[in-house]
Protein backbone atom coordinates (compact mmCIF):
# COMPACT_ATOMS: atom_id res chain seq x y z
CA UNK A 1 0.00 0.00 0.00
CA UNK A 2 1.36 3.22 -0.91
CA UNK A 3 1.76 6.17 2.02
CA UNK A 4 1.62 9.92 1.90
CA UNK A 5 3.36 11.90 4.53
CA UNK A 6 1.29 15.32 5.35
CA UNK A 7 3.75 16.44 7.95
CA UNK A 8 6.68 15.01 10.21
CA UNK A 9 4.04 14.29 12.72
CA UNK A 10 1.66 12.40 10.31
CA UNK A 11 1.86 9.88 7.63
CA UNK A 12 -1.42 8.44 6.12
CA UNK A 13 -2.09 4.83 3.95
CA UNK A 14 -3.19 5.98 0.52
CA UNK A 15 -6.41 5.08 0.50
CA UNK A 16 -8.25 5.24 4.25
CA UNK A 17 -11.22 3.70 5.74
CA UNK A 18 -14.29 6.11 6.50
CA UNK A 19 -16.35 5.13 9.37
CA UNK A 20 -19.31 7.45 8.93
CA UNK A 21 -21.88 4.83 8.10
CA UNK A 22 -20.74 2.75 10.97
CA UNK A 23 -23.84 3.11 12.96
CA UNK A 24 -26.19 2.16 10.08
CA UNK A 25 -24.57 -1.31 9.85
CA UNK A 26 -26.93 -3.75 11.25
CA UNK A 27 -23.88 -5.28 13.21
CA UNK A 28 -22.11 -2.83 15.18
CA UNK A 29 -20.75 -4.59 17.66
CA UNK A 30 -16.80 -4.22 18.67
CA UNK A 31 -16.11 -7.95 16.47
CA UNK A 32 -17.38 -6.95 13.42
CA UNK A 33 -15.98 -4.00 13.12
CA UNK A 34 -12.61 -5.63 14.27
CA UNK A 35 -13.19 -7.91 10.99
CA UNK A 36 -13.89 -4.83 8.56
CA UNK A 37 -10.49 -3.12 10.63
CA UNK A 38 -8.74 -6.25 9.99
CA UNK A 39 -9.79 -6.38 6.48
CA UNK A 40 -7.97 -3.07 6.02
CA UNK A 41 -4.96 -3.68 7.37
CA UNK A 42 -4.29 -6.69 5.42
CA UNK A 43 -4.15 -4.70 2.66
CA UNK A 44 -1.77 -1.72 4.29
CA UNK A 45 -4.81 0.43 5.15
CA UNK A 46 -3.97 1.75 8.42
CA UNK A 47 -5.87 5.27 8.70
CA UNK A 48 -9.36 5.64 10.25
CA UNK A 49 -11.53 8.71 9.72
CA UNK A 50 -13.76 9.35 11.87
CA UNK A 51 -15.75 12.57 12.91
CA UNK A 52 -17.58 13.17 16.15
CA UNK A 53 -21.15 14.06 14.20
CA UNK A 54 -21.27 10.64 12.77
CA UNK A 55 -23.69 7.91 13.42
CA UNK A 56 -25.93 11.26 15.73
CA UNK A 57 -22.29 11.17 17.54
CA UNK A 58 -21.94 7.45 18.13
CA UNK A 59 -19.44 6.35 15.45
CA UNK A 60 -16.44 7.17 17.61
CA UNK A 61 -18.05 5.39 21.10
CA UNK A 62 -18.44 1.89 18.63
CA UNK A 63 -15.34 2.04 17.44
CA UNK A 64 -13.69 2.70 20.64
CA UNK A 65 -15.52 -0.25 22.18
CA UNK A 66 -13.64 -2.33 19.19
CA UNK A 67 -10.16 -0.66 20.25
CA UNK A 68 -11.24 -1.68 23.95
CA UNK A 69 -12.02 -5.61 23.32
CA UNK A 70 -8.74 -5.49 20.89
CA UNK A 71 -5.53 -4.01 22.69
CA UNK A 72 -2.51 -3.27 20.53
CA UNK A 73 -4.79 -2.88 17.88
CA UNK A 74 -4.76 1.40 17.95
CA UNK A 75 -1.03 1.30 17.33
CA UNK A 76 -1.46 -0.26 13.84
CA UNK A 77 -3.32 2.69 13.12
CA UNK A 78 -3.62 6.46 12.50
CA UNK A 79 -6.75 7.80 13.64
CA UNK A 80 -8.03 10.81 11.93
CA UNK A 81 -10.95 12.69 13.71
CA UNK A 82 -13.31 16.14 12.62
CA UNK A 83 -15.18 18.54 15.08
CA UNK A 84 -17.18 21.97 15.18
CA UNK A 85 -21.08 20.40 13.64
CA UNK A 86 -23.72 20.71 16.10
CA UNK A 87 -26.86 18.93 15.06
CA UNK A 88 -29.72 18.45 17.40
CA UNK A 89 -29.18 14.77 17.85
CA UNK A 90 -27.46 12.34 20.55
CA UNK A 91 -25.56 14.34 23.12
CA UNK A 92 -26.43 17.73 21.59
CA UNK A 93 -30.63 17.05 21.22
CA UNK A 94 -31.10 20.45 22.96
CA UNK A 95 -29.65 22.28 20.25
CA UNK A 96 -32.49 24.73 18.57
CA UNK A 97 -30.65 24.88 15.21
CA UNK A 98 -28.07 22.46 13.47
CA UNK A 99 -24.76 25.07 13.70
CA UNK A 100 -21.16 25.54 13.47
CA UNK A 101 -18.96 25.77 17.00
CA UNK A 102 -15.36 26.63 16.16
CA UNK A 103 -14.92 28.29 19.30
CA UNK A 104 -12.06 27.14 22.13
CA UNK A 105 -14.20 25.77 24.24
CA UNK A 106 -16.20 23.53 21.76
CA UNK A 107 -12.92 22.59 20.16
CA UNK A 108 -11.28 21.65 23.28
CA UNK A 109 -14.42 19.95 24.11
CA UNK A 110 -14.74 17.79 21.27
CA UNK A 111 -11.24 16.81 21.30
CA UNK A 112 -11.43 15.64 25.23
CA UNK A 113 -14.58 13.98 24.15
CA UNK A 114 -13.58 12.15 21.15
CA UNK A 115 -10.41 11.18 22.88
CA UNK A 116 -12.45 9.23 25.79
CA UNK A 117 -15.50 7.60 23.46
CA UNK A 118 -12.46 6.10 21.67
CA UNK A 119 -10.25 5.02 24.41
CA UNK A 120 -7.56 7.01 23.09
CA UNK A 121 -4.63 9.17 24.45
CA UNK A 122 -4.23 11.31 21.55
CA UNK A 123 -5.63 11.95 18.27
CA UNK A 124 -3.44 11.59 14.84
CA UNK A 125 -4.96 14.03 12.77
CA UNK A 126 -7.83 16.63 13.67
CA UNK A 127 -10.14 18.20 11.38
CA UNK A 128 -12.21 21.05 11.57
CA UNK A 129 -15.36 19.56 9.60
CA UNK A 130 -17.45 22.56 7.81
CA UNK A 131 -16.00 26.25 7.01
CA UNK A 132 -18.14 28.27 10.18
CA UNK A 133 -19.12 31.89 8.69
CA UNK A 134 -19.06 32.90 12.72
CA UNK A 135 -15.48 31.85 12.99
CA UNK A 136 -13.35 33.95 15.21
CA UNK A 137 -9.74 32.51 12.89
CA UNK A 138 -7.75 33.94 15.91
CA UNK A 139 -9.70 32.33 18.83
CA UNK A 140 -9.70 28.62 16.53
CA UNK A 141 -6.43 29.12 15.17
CA UNK A 142 -4.60 29.30 18.69
CA UNK A 143 -7.05 26.40 20.12
CA UNK A 144 -5.71 24.49 16.98
CA UNK A 145 -1.87 25.20 18.18
CA UNK A 146 -2.93 24.77 22.18
CA UNK A 147 -4.38 20.83 21.10
CA UNK A 148 -0.88 20.17 19.14
CA UNK A 149 0.85 21.82 21.92
CA UNK A 150 -0.43 19.59 24.76
CA UNK A 151 0.12 16.54 22.60
CA UNK A 152 -3.65 15.57 22.65
CA UNK A 153 -3.47 15.83 18.54
CA UNK A 154 -0.56 15.37 16.42
CA UNK A 155 -1.20 17.09 13.85
CA UNK A 156 -4.53 19.87 12.07
CA UNK A 157 -6.38 20.17 8.88
CA UNK A 158 -9.91 20.84 7.80
CA UNK A 159 -12.38 19.86 5.62
CA UNK A 160 -14.67 21.32 2.99
CA UNK A 161 -12.57 24.49 3.45
CA UNK A 162 -12.37 26.81 -0.17
CA UNK A 163 -8.99 28.34 -0.39
CA UNK A 164 -10.00 31.74 1.48
CA UNK A 165 -10.92 29.88 4.48
CA UNK A 166 -8.37 27.96 4.46
CA UNK A 167 -5.91 31.02 4.43
CA UNK A 168 -7.88 33.26 6.84
CA UNK A 169 -7.34 30.28 9.03
CA UNK A 170 -3.63 29.05 8.51
CA UNK A 171 -2.77 33.11 9.11
CA UNK A 172 -3.81 32.92 12.70
CA UNK A 173 -1.48 29.50 13.62
CA UNK A 174 1.62 28.47 14.07
CA UNK A 175 0.71 25.01 12.95
CA UNK A 176 0.79 23.98 10.10
CA UNK A 177 -2.55 23.15 8.58
CA UNK A 178 -1.58 19.74 6.61
CA UNK A 179 -4.76 18.56 4.59
CA UNK A 180 -8.33 19.44 3.67
CA UNK A 181 -11.02 16.84 2.89
CA UNK A 182 -13.19 17.59 0.34
CA UNK A 183 -16.00 15.55 -2.04
CA UNK A 184 -14.02 14.55 -4.99
CA UNK A 185 -15.26 11.94 -7.65
CA UNK A 186 -16.01 11.26 -11.01
CA UNK A 187 -19.46 12.27 -10.08
CA UNK A 188 -18.01 15.74 -7.95
CA UNK A 189 -14.75 16.44 -10.32
CA UNK A 190 -14.99 20.21 -9.83
CA UNK A 191 -12.32 20.26 -7.36
CA UNK A 192 -9.95 19.92 -10.52
CA UNK A 193 -11.19 23.06 -12.24
CA UNK A 194 -12.45 25.12 -9.76
CA UNK A 195 -8.80 26.01 -8.09
CA UNK A 196 -9.49 23.51 -5.29
CA UNK A 197 -7.06 20.76 -6.32
CA UNK A 198 -4.51 23.19 -7.32
CA UNK A 199 -4.79 25.51 -4.18
CA UNK A 200 -3.46 22.27 -1.96
CA UNK A 201 -0.82 21.09 -5.15
CA UNK A 202 0.95 24.88 -5.16
CA UNK A 203 1.05 24.21 -1.36
CA UNK A 204 2.18 20.49 -2.02
CA UNK A 205 -0.86 19.71 0.47
CA UNK A 206 -2.41 16.13 -0.20
CA UNK A 207 -6.06 16.25 -0.47
CA UNK A 208 -8.02 14.06 1.29
CA UNK A 209 -11.31 12.97 -0.88
CA UNK A 210 -14.91 12.03 1.11
CA UNK A 211 -17.73 10.38 -1.28
CA UNK A 212 -14.80 9.41 -4.23
CA UNK A 213 -17.30 6.93 -5.74
CA UNK A 214 -20.51 9.46 -5.30
CA UNK A 215 -22.16 7.85 -2.19
CA UNK A 216 -22.16 4.80 -4.28
CA UNK A 217 -23.79 6.31 -7.21
CA UNK A 218 -20.75 5.52 -9.45
CA UNK A 219 -21.13 1.23 -8.43
CA UNK A 220 -24.91 0.57 -8.24
CA UNK A 221 -27.48 -0.18 -11.00
CA UNK A 222 -27.41 -1.04 -15.06
CA UNK A 223 -24.99 0.62 -17.62
CA UNK A 224 -27.13 3.36 -18.32
CA UNK A 225 -25.24 6.40 -18.50
CA UNK A 226 -22.34 7.10 -20.37
CA UNK A 227 -20.19 7.42 -17.60
CA UNK A 228 -21.18 3.94 -15.95
CA UNK A 229 -20.49 2.29 -19.15
CA UNK A 230 -17.13 3.91 -19.04
CA UNK A 231 -16.36 2.55 -16.15
CA UNK A 232 -17.40 -0.89 -16.59
CA UNK A 233 -15.17 -0.76 -20.19
CA UNK A 234 -12.27 0.09 -18.08
CA UNK A 235 -13.00 -2.12 -15.65
CA UNK A 236 -13.43 -5.24 -18.32
CA UNK A 237 -9.95 -4.66 -19.31
CA UNK A 238 -8.59 -4.81 -16.05
CA UNK A 239 -10.35 -7.76 -14.64
CA UNK A 240 -11.48 -5.87 -11.88
CA UNK A 241 -14.99 -3.50 -10.91
CA UNK A 242 -16.45 0.17 -11.25
CA UNK A 243 -15.23 0.57 -7.84
CA UNK A 244 -11.64 -0.14 -8.40
CA UNK A 245 -11.69 2.11 -11.68
CA UNK A 246 -12.86 5.24 -10.37
CA UNK A 247 -10.34 5.04 -7.16
CA UNK A 248 -7.73 4.11 -9.87
CA UNK A 249 -8.72 7.91 -11.53
CA UNK A 250 -8.18 9.50 -8.19
CA UNK A 251 -5.26 7.72 -7.42
CA UNK A 252 -3.71 8.24 -10.66
CA UNK A 253 -3.56 12.48 -10.37
CA UNK A 254 -0.60 13.95 -9.47
CA UNK A 255 -2.32 15.92 -6.26
CA UNK A 256 -1.67 12.54 -4.07
CA UNK A 257 -5.31 12.48 -3.28
CA UNK A 258 -6.64 9.79 -0.77
CA UNK A 259 -10.09 8.80 -0.82
CA UNK A 260 -12.04 7.72 1.92
CA UNK A 261 -13.99 5.10 1.25
CA UNK A 262 -16.99 4.22 3.47
CA UNK A 263 -18.51 0.92 3.32
CA UNK A 264 -20.01 -1.34 5.23
CA UNK A 265 -19.47 -4.47 3.34
CA UNK A 266 -16.82 -6.29 4.13
CA UNK A 267 -16.59 -8.37 1.04
CA UNK A 268 -15.91 -4.73 -0.48
CA UNK A 269 -13.79 -3.69 2.01
CA UNK A 270 -11.45 -6.12 1.09
CA UNK A 271 -11.14 -5.38 -2.49
CA UNK A 272 -9.97 -1.39 -1.78
CA UNK A 273 -7.03 -2.21 -2.71
CA UNK A 274 -7.51 -3.76 -6.52
CA UNK A 275 -7.25 0.01 -6.96
CA UNK A 276 -3.97 -0.06 -7.66
CA UNK A 277 -4.12 -2.97 -10.51
CA UNK A 278 -5.87 -0.28 -12.52
CA UNK A 279 -3.60 0.45 -15.77
CA UNK A 280 -4.29 4.18 -16.20
CA UNK A 281 -2.75 5.81 -18.58
CA UNK A 282 -3.64 9.69 -19.37
CA UNK A 283 -6.35 8.90 -21.97
CA UNK A 284 -7.98 6.11 -20.44
CA UNK A 285 -8.21 9.48 -17.52
CA UNK A 286 -9.67 11.44 -19.96
CA UNK A 287 -12.06 8.98 -21.12
CA UNK A 288 -13.58 9.13 -17.70
CA UNK A 289 -13.39 12.00 -17.22
CA UNK A 290 -14.96 12.94 -20.69
CA UNK A 291 -17.91 10.65 -20.21
CA UNK A 292 -18.06 12.50 -16.52
CA UNK A 293 -18.44 15.72 -18.13
CA UNK A 294 -20.80 14.76 -20.84
CA UNK A 295 -18.59 16.07 -23.58
CA UNK A 296 -15.51 16.33 -25.00
CA UNK A 297 -13.22 19.12 -23.21
CA UNK A 298 -12.55 22.46 -25.04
Amino acid sequence: MQRVRLSDAVELSRIVYGMWRLGDDADTSADHIQAKVEACLDQGITTIDQADIYGGYQAEELFGACLKAAPGLRDRLEIVTKCDIVAPVGRHGSARVKHYDTSSRHISASIDSSLKLMGIDHIDLLLIHRPDPLMDAAETGAALDAAVAAGKVRAVGVSNFKPHDWTLLQSHMTTPLITNQIEISLQAHEPFTNGDIAFAQERKIAPMAWSPLGGGALVAGAADTELLKALDGVARKNGTDRAAVAIAWLLAHPARILPVMGTNNLDRICTFADAFSVEMDRETWFELYTAALGHEVP
